[in-house]
């Protein structure tokens, strides 16, 4: 190989034959073109069953911090302090509190992110209320709650990124302040969950913090591991 060549190696498979390219190189005469744009983006269907499922799998996932009393980060989070401390409806709340975003998100994101988006926190907030009704845990360890709710609410959000979507929040206005203003998105973010964690100590028990801190890092993490621009084809 070259110094000046780009791109992974050509090497032999198993059968002695050439291979340069993985299975989801798109063939020289269509890579970078609309058709291949076209190729690799979701169709409507594809669409619809993965924003189903995101939702089966993210409001699984809230549903069991809700039975372990925890919470997580973002508007999520809100949403769980409000519930806890006011006994309002966690789902009608969480639409609620998430109802500013969704202009910073037309402006940035486009009517189809935020459509999705607005779909998508709908959906599992009513879901999160409405699955205790239909499954309910005797009992969850606070640690399962924050270690397994963690991955699947992590789950359902990396399942909304990849076909255009997210469970809405401070995330959009991260994004939003990195373009207009130079600040880190993710300092944004993080900045607005450690500030969340604190008020929640008037909300909460330290144990119960404790639990939802390591809950965020978990799902924190699922989309750090999984969500990176290049490696998923499909968007």
């Amino acid at each position: 190989m070259s110094l000046h060549s780009h791109g992974p190696a050509p090497c032999d498979d198993a059968d002695g034959h050439l291979v340069t390219a993985g299975p989801l190189t798109p063939p020289p005469d269509i890579a970078g073109t609309p058709q291949d744009d076209r190729a690799l983006r979701h169709s409507h269907a594809e669409d619809v069953q993965g924003m189903v499922l995101a939702t089966l799998v993210a409001s699984l996932g809230l549903a069991i911090f809700a039975k372990g009393g925890l919470m997580i980060g973002g508007m999520a989070g809100l949403a769980f302090l409000i519930h806890y401390a006011a006994g309002w409806n966690f789902g009608l709340v969480f639409v609620l509190v998430n109802l500013p975003f969704y202009w910073v998100g037309v402006r940035r994101m486009g009517w189809e992110f935020t459509l999705k988006t607005f779909a998508a926190v709908t959906a599992c907030g009513v879901l999160t209320d409405l699955l205790p009704r239909w499954a309910d845990f005797a009992h969850i360890a606070p640690l399962y709650s924050a270690l397994v709710g963690g991955a699947l609410a992590g789950l359902g959000i990396l399942f909304f990124i990849r076909h255009r979507a997210s469970l809405g929040g401070i995330g959009i206005l991260a994004v939003y302040l990195q373009r207009t203003r130079g600040w880190s998105a993710g300092k944004v973010q993080m900045s607005f969950d450690a500030m969340l964690m604190l008020v929640a100590f008037s909300v909460l028990s330290p144990i119960q913090v404790m639990y939802s801190a390591i809950g965020a890092v978990v799902l924190s993490l699922v989309l750090m591991f999984n969500h990176r621009p290049g490696r998923y084809m499909g968007v």
